[in-house]
């Protein structure tokens, strides 16, 4: 059994489709983004992209400017036990 669509909706080719490109916080339109696949079409895509930013930086500001586990979790407003967490799996890598 197929199914029909419905009689409101047209199943028009791309070329007759008006598509905005506004593209996300990332990127000015979703044909210039820098990343190699949308972080919207992963399930909590956005989420763990910046965790991962975040970690980064806190890996960035262990290092570089030598801030201590109490402070880095006072700047982003977790527990020390995180940030450990963080530097511990860089450290195994």
């Amino acid at each position: 059994m197929e199914l029909e669509p419905e009689d409101n909706e047209l199943d028009l080719p791309p070329e007759y489709c008006h598509y905005r490109d506004k593209g996300c916080e990332f990127a000015n339109s979703c044909l210039n983004c820098p990343l190699p696949q949308c972080i919207y079409e992963q399930p909590r895509g956005r989420q763990r992209w910046l965790k991962r930013l975040r970690e980064r930086e806190m890996i960035r500001l262990f290092t570089s400017e030598r801030k201590r586990v109490k402070e880095l979790a006072a700047m982003y407003g977790v527990s020390q036990r995180t940030v450990q967490r963080v530097l511990k799996r860089t450290k195994n890598e």
